[in-house]
């Protein structure tokens, strides 16, 4: 069931292309599989960098520097 309206669009799309309709909703199967990998790991990465993003905004508006370096490495403090 969970595969269901993957397999449906893609028939329609190989029926509209002139051919039985099996291989679309094989291939539609396989693309809706595809999107339910993919999608979460973007969603992670997506957030990962708005938190990281916000950090490094609040740190640089409270110390008044940027926390990065202009090769993109964390600046260390000398001690």
């Amino acid at each position: 069931m969970a595969n269901l309206l993957g397999a449906l669009v893609g028939a329609a799309i190989d029926r509209d292309e002139g051919g039985s309709g099996v291989l679309g909703a094989i291939e539609g199967t396989i693309a809706e599989a595809a999107v339910r990998a993919v999608v979460p790991l973007i969603a992670t990465y997506a957030l990962g960098w708005a938190v990281q993003f916000v950090l490094r905004k609040g740190w640089h508006a409270l110390v008044g520097e940027d926390p990065v370096d202009d090769d993109g490495r964390l600046k260390t403090r000398a001690v």
